[in-house]
């Protein structure tokens, strides 16, 4: 009996331009199968651009024989190093105190050829495995080398393991090569490393050889294997190693089956992973994790959230990366009730103090302005990481809030932590949308300067803004050209979005047109540019651009707009009135409009949205947002703060009285536009009426 395998041509750029693979047949006739059969049909797989001889072992380094009769001859030469010494190597490396176990190492290496046991060895791999030292690393194995240590096959394995934790693949590849013999560990060692390091094609081809050799791989290989032909992206693949793992019996393996979901998931096909989630004879933690990350992949996040509470309800223990999930997920859905249960939930299972958790309910909070519960669940946190930081301070950021942003920088360079580029984006973004100027100067020179940080295009954005919201458009348009690379687009939409503020008409079009160069597709680019013309009176170019769009059969879907209310999202579109509740929406809307104009609200007919399709004017009152906002005053108590998503940029005419409705209403108004946060509070917006 034949299947085929692997026969599948991936879609790479290789240097001979040959598929990755070409005929190959596999014996099967020593393996033991549950269902059993005779062959099974493989291609075998042409590697691009590595040229290690893996079936021709060399001779190794270390050659024992030497090394047995340097003792016999000159066994003066030897020395044995005092027991005290390497079984304090031990305890300290069984305390995890790797560093110190190192440093103790140094003595022996300073006086030199002693020999140690292997156990003292053994101690030195999962010392340096643990700091991950290359350093260490070259130090222990050139200390093994040299005194001629005499390796048995659990020691090699354990040199290859040190040097594949430790990113070293050349010199492991070159040691696995070298290996005079070799078990199954020893090949899935090698596998996994170069899984880690996303050398899929040299995997695939590694795993041929290995079968030819006709070891059976095991669960823990085609996990290895899955996860290859995720990275690949290519399903094909991953179902026909689906197919081995059936034959072979260990499809029901925990690991096999949550590198099948993840498999499916990464490769769009989330019916299959829903499918292995349920044939799964025990649903485990990290089977319940892969489904719901599946789900959150594609953006179906109302299924991962109801798969959440499917397996909260099952009983099954959650650890800190489901709560993670979840509140990343919410943060998407923009549903603080089901962030709020998923905050609890973490409290209630004990994770109440855990770094990664909270820092997902850190950048929560951040993100929806509520930012006293951020800072109240930051404060708390026994231990913070970098990502922590950065989620606290990118948060008083977007919400306006400049000065606390860098306070909090502050505090987090005192406390010695390092900043990383995230940091300074989030810095500088703050700086920006506060209007500060000279401190973003600053932080984006110290950048290189103080924390060796080279600036990148995203760095350069923020201070392309940081020029445009203080109408120094041809200073922004100068630091584009001295860039030190080329020019990305959110350079240039940076400074066409300052151009459409203050009406620049000369180099918004310049902008423009680069902007039409690199994203040919992108709609809002040309709807920015029709602001520019329209407001500026150039009716004959805004014409143009229209035509433009209509050669291209280029139309902007209609904008859509929901908030959630008692965990239940609601959408509305302009001019929507298929509502239950329409009449009061509309009443409600009215009598809103009717008392901001008290406060000197007047529509704006003379723009167009932003990056939406043109609206009649009657429709200019009952944008999306505005149907939303009347809806969430409805329904909604008057002490608790009405969060809006938005699919396109909010228009001026929205903002100016979104801003006037918080005033009136006296309630906090956040709104998520496709350009950023907008927190509406006492007449005034977070982002400084620059968006």
């Amino acid at each position: 009996m034949e299947i085929p395998l692997l026969s599948y041509h991936f879609p790479f750029t290789v240097k001979d331009r040959k598929s990755m693979f070409s005929g190959y047949c596999f014996s099967f006739s020593r393996r033991k199968w549950i269902n059993p059969f005779d062959r099974i049909r493989c291609c075998s797989l042409e590697v691009q651009g590595v040229q290690q001889p893996w079936l021709k072992p060399k001779p190794s380094k270390i050659d024992v024989g030497e090394r047995k009769e340097t003792v016999l001859e000159e066994p003066q030469m030897r020395k044995h190093p005092s027991s005290g010494i390497c079984s304090q190597i031990e305890k300290l490396v069984l305390n995890k105190r790797y560093r110190e176990a190192l440093e103790l190492f140094e003595i022996l290496e300073f006086e030199g050829g002693f020999e140690l046991e292997s156990s003292t060895y053994d101690a030195l791999i999962s010392a340096c495995i643990g700091l991950k030292s290359i350093r260490g690393v070259k130090r222990v194995f050139s200390y093994m080398s040299s005194n001629g240590f005499d390796l048995d096959l659990y020691m090699r394995n354990r040199v290859l393991l040190m040097h594949v934790k430790c990113g070293m693949m050349i010199d492991a590849r070159k040691l696995f090569v070298e290996m005079p013999e070799k078990n199954l560990v020893s090949w899935n060692m090698i596998i996994g490393g170069l899984v880690d390091s996303g050398d899929y094609a040299e995997v695939f081809r590694l795993f041929l050889i290995m079968w030819e050799e006709s070891l059976d791989g095991g669960s823990r290989t085609f996990a290895m294997m899955i996860r290859a032909s995720a990275g690949l992206g290519h399903i094909f693949v991953g179902r026909q190693l689906h197919t081995c793992t059936l034959k072979m019996g260990v499809a029901d393996n925990i690991f096999v089956t949550c590198a099948l979901i993840d498999m499916y998931s990464k490769c769009g096909s989330i019916e299959d992973a829903q499918c292995v989630f349920d044939e799964m004879p025990e649903k485990t933690t990290v089977g319940w994790n892969s489904i719901i990350a599946g789900y959150a992949l594609h953006g179906y996040s109302e299924e991962a959230v109801s798969k959440f509470y499917e397996m909260r309800d099952s009983g099954v223990e959650m650890d800190h990366f489901t709560f993670s999930m979840v509140l990343r997920i919410c943060t998407r859905l923009a549903s603080l009730e089901h962030a709020k249960q998923a905050h609890a939930s973490l409290v209630r299972h004990g994770f109440g103090l855990d770094i990664v958790a909270n820092t997902a309910l850190v950048d929560f909070y951040s993100k929806w302005g509520r930012m006293e519960d951020a800072r109240h669940v930051f404060d708390k946190m026994p231990q913070k990481n970098v990502i922590s930081w950065n989620a606290l301070i990118a948060g008083y950021g977007n919400h306006g809030h400049g000065e606390e942003a860098i306070e909090m920088f502050e505090q987090m360079l005192q406390g010695k932590m390092i900043p990383d580029h995230v940091t300074f984006l989030a810095v500088l973004s703050a700086c920006s949308y506060s209007g500060l100027s000279e401190r973003g100067w600053a932080y984006f020179k110290s950048m290189s300067r103080d924390h060796k940080i080279k600036p990148r295009a995203m760095h350069y954005a923020c201070m392309i803004e940081l020029l445009g919201k203080d109408g120094l458009l041809d200073e922004a348009f100068a630091l584009i050209k001295s860039a030190p690379f080329r020019p990305t687009a959110n350079m240039w939409a940076a400074l066409l979005t300052a151009c459409r503020v203050h009406e620049n008409l000369e180099i918004g079009k310049l902008a423009a047109e680069k902007l039409y160069g690199m994203e040919p597709e992108k709609l809002s680019n040309y709807f920015v540019l029709l602001n520019i013309y329209n407001s500026s009176g150039k009716l004959k170019e805004a014409a143009a651009v229209v035509q433009t769009l209509r050669r291209k059969g280029m139309r902007m879907l209609p904008e859509c707009s929901w908030i959630e209310v008692k965990k239940q999202p609601y959408f509305f579109h302009s001019g929507d009135k298929s509502h239950a509740q329409t009449k009061g929406i509309y009443q409600k809307l009215d009598n809103l409009m009717l008392e901001i104009s008290k406060h000197g609200y007047v529509p704006e007919r003379k723009n167009l949205l932003p990056d939406v399709d043109v609206q009649e004017e009657r429709v200019i009152l009952y944008h999306s947002e505005k149907l939303a906002i009347a809806f969430g005053l409805i329904n909604t108590p008057g002490w608790t703060p009405l969060q809006i998503v938005q699919s396109h940029r909010i228009c001026g005419d929205c903002h100016s009285a979104i801003k006037l409705i918080a005033m009136v209403t006296g309630r906090e108004i956040v709104v998520r536009d496709a350009s950023r946060f907008h927190h509406f509070r006492d007449a005034s917006c977070s982002c400084g009426d620059y968006w």
